[in-house]
């Protein structure tokens, strides 16, 4: 086997431009997602997207967006490896060792790399979130106080200062209950779809069932996902305005539940899966052209792309 196919480099080359490439593209609706889940003042999608292109522009909708995209790479590094090696060792202990793995052994090892990026993936996604949440008006009238965060290191070095370490961390509890069920499910929708729609004996995924099988995938992950996204978020804006609402997880989502209803939880479902259709299907069929492109080998196996989030 070539170089490539022995350390997984082309898979996880693959998965990071994969990643990279679908971040970016649904970004804008990951913006009004957030403002949604966590001001009161947007009352629908619409009026959101409205509200936040009359007062800050285009620019409105990719606040934020700089320190996750380049740190895109390394979560979809530490999330694909986990998924690879833990895949490799379920194989084993079965004693199938090179043999397809089963839907479960999929499953369980999507949850190991989602619940494994966390560590890489939270400091990043809390200035995403706080920065897509400054919502001070840019056009027009002069603005009359500055924003708190001048940028995403400003906003990075502000929470260090004043939470520590750990205020980088605030909303990780959430994060690792979303991503780790979803990538479970993720991977295992797009494998059991794609194979569906695949002439049998073919050892590629079709385009139909690479795409396809990538638009359930994504709606899947975020039908079990929204809950703990919208507690995630919550948890992650908590005490901005000096003012700390939520005293931890537990309290954040019977609070929540309590004032709001369970409704609150699905509120930005639809939204997702907007987003989740073609940025799934643009990861996935972006993942399979690179892969075949880099990868000499003819044999392929379980190698979904990570890029849920």
């Amino acid at each position: 086997q070539s170089r490539f196919d022995r350390m997984h480099i082309a898979d996880f080359v693959s998965g990071s431009l994969a990643g990279g490439i679908g971040f970016a593209v649904g970004y804008p609706l990951d913006t009004v997602k957030v403002r949604i889940q966590t001001q009161k003042q947007y009352t629908g999608i619409w009026q959101c997207i409205e509200t936040t292109f009359s007062k800050e522009g285009v620019p409105g909708f990719f606040k934020g967006m700089a320190l996750p995209l380049t740190t895109v790479s390394m979560t979809s590094s530490v999330a694909f490896g986990t998924y690879r090696n833990c895949l490799h060792c379920l194989c084993q202990a079965r004693g199938a060792d090179g043999g397809p793995s089963t839907k479960l052994d999929v499953f369980l090892s999507g949850v190991a790399g989602g619940v494994a990026q966390i560590s890489v993936m939270a400091p990043g996604d809390i200035v995403k979130v706080r920065l897509q949440c400054q919502t001070k008006s840019t056009k027009g009238a002069a603005v009359t106080s500055k924003p708190k965060y001048r940028g995403p290191v400003h906003c990075l070095l502000s929470i260090l200062r004043e939470d520590g370490v750990r205020g980088l961390y605030r909303g990780a509890l959430p994060l690792m209950l979303r991503d780790g069920p979803s990538y479970g499910l993720y991977f295992l929708t797009y494998k059991t779809v794609s194979q569906l729609l695949t002439d049998f004996g073919d050892k590629k995924p079709s385009w139909i069932g690479v795409m396809f099988g990538g638009a359930v995938a994504g709606m899947a992950a975020w039908t079990v996902g929204t809950p703990m996204d919208v507690v995630k978020a919550r948890l992650q804006m908590d005490g901005l305005l000096g003012k700390t609402q939520y005293r931890n997880f537990f309290h954040c989502l019977t609070e929540t539940l309590r004032t709001e209803g369970v409704g609150v939880f699905f509120k930005s479902l639809g939204l997702n899966y907007v987003r989740a259709i073609p940025v799934s299907m643009l990861v996935f069929l972006t993942y399979e052209v690179i892969t075949s492109f880099l990868q000499t080998s003819p044999e392929h196996t379980d190698t979904p792309p990570v890029g849920f989030e």
